[in-house]
């Protein structure tokens, strides 16, 4: 799901480049303030908007800045005048690195993860974080970065933030109060979503969670129940009612799923790693998925649940039951590698082998 930058220059498109070839070009000039870029399938804007562009460009055509004369030693007869400790950020360059991110003017957020941990003060969680740190299982954290921005995130998820922001949670009254709990219970989501108003960092709580960074612009995003995590405060989170009884019944996901609509920066929470996430496009077409794993769609597209075959006889035989059935225009996101996680965390390698594989089926 991280996405790559694109951008316009001479009547071509150019690209995807990352995000450091990207400044490469703006100090080269090979992009102006008023060139058009977009980041993955975002809309495109001009250079001067994206924030930090030409600043970094003018850095790196600058080259690095001159070696300071080392300051005189101080005095042997009494310690160093005390001085303030400058204002930084808690986690220290090194300890973390940013694996995916998107930002706006106002918004910015940031996927972290953590080189590797080291406290364990036992020897049994010494043995699962040693091996943790072998496989690569890493520690994640969401930054959120706002300059004089709003955003909203899951009940709960803060961890701690600094700066100038204010947080509150708003009902609406009785009516409000009504509508958040009913959204609670169809979506799994949170009933009242914190908003976060002002200037400063946002720190949600660390977890071996994994998410995807999303981009909307000006459209709407269905989901599985409780993947929302955080995003702008541009967004309305709300229930996705199911438009026929074979998807309510079959699909897995009951007669709800959440729907995220408006133009901003969207983080989700995944079962799988962001790497793993299969992106479908569809154009006019037809996906049909056997099993529980496709995690969320945007565009024109319809969602059922049909026979594998035209026969209910042909379906009982096939051995593929019932299938999730995708029509339409617009882009399907598949997490094929779901139901392995799912079946070793229930049984263990052996389950791979002697569990059968998942379908959607009628029971």
């Amino acid at each position: 799901m991280a996405a790559e930058w694109y951008f316009r220059a001479g009547g071509a498109e150019f690209g995807p480049v990352s995000a450091a070839e990207l400044v490469q070009q703006a100090a080269e000039g090979k992009i102006q303030p008023e060139t058009e870029l977009r980041k993955g399938d975002g809309a495109w804007v001009a250079a001067r908007k994206v924030a930090g562009l030409f600043d970094r460009a003018a850095q790196l055509k600058a080259g690095p800045p001159p070696i300071a004369p080392l300051p005189p030693p101080l005095p042997v007869a009494g310690p160093p005048p005390e001085t303030p400790a400058p204002f930084a950020t808690p986690a220290p360059a090194g300890k973390f690195e940013v694996i995916d991110m998107a930002e706006s003017d106002r918004f910015k957020v940031e996927v972290l993860a953590y080189a590797r941990l080291g406290g364990a003060k036992d020897y049994r969680s010494a043995s699962t974080i040693y091996f943790a740190n072998q496989a690569g299982i890493r520690l994640k954290q969401v930054r959120i970065t706002l300059r004089d921005g709003e955003a909203i995130a899951e009940s709960g998820a803060l961890h701690f933030m600094l700066g100038h922001i204010q947080m509150e949670s708003k009902l609406g009254g009785v009516a409000g109060l009504g509508r958040a709990m009913m959204n609670k219970f169809v979506t799994k989501e949170a009933a009242i979503l914190p908003r976060y108003r002002g200037t400063g960092e946002i720190y949600l709580e660390p977890s071996f969670s994994h998410f995807l960074v999303y981009r909307l612009a000006g459209e709407e995003v269905v989901c599985d129940r409780g993947m929302f995590y955080c995003g702008e405060g541009s967004l309305e989170v709300g229930a996705a009612l199911q438009k026929n009884v074979s998807s309510a019944l079959f699909g897995g996901e009951g007669l709800f799923q959440t729907r995220v609509k408006g133009t901003g920066v969207c983080v989700f929470e995944s079962p799988v790693p962001a790497e793993e996430v299969l992106r479908v496009d569809l154009k006019d077409q037809t996906l049909q998925v056997d099993g529980n794993f496709a995690l969320m769609r945007t565009g024109r597209i319809e969602f059922s649940v049909e026979k594998s075959t035209k026969s209910l006889f042909g379906t009982l035989t096939s051995g593929e039951g019932l299938l999730q059935t995708f029509r339409g225009t617009g882009s399907v996101w598949l997490a094929p590698t779901q139901d392995i996680y799912q079946r070793l965390e229930a049984g263990g390698v052996e389950a791979l082998a002697t569990a059968p594989r998942s379908s959607n089926t009628a029971t």
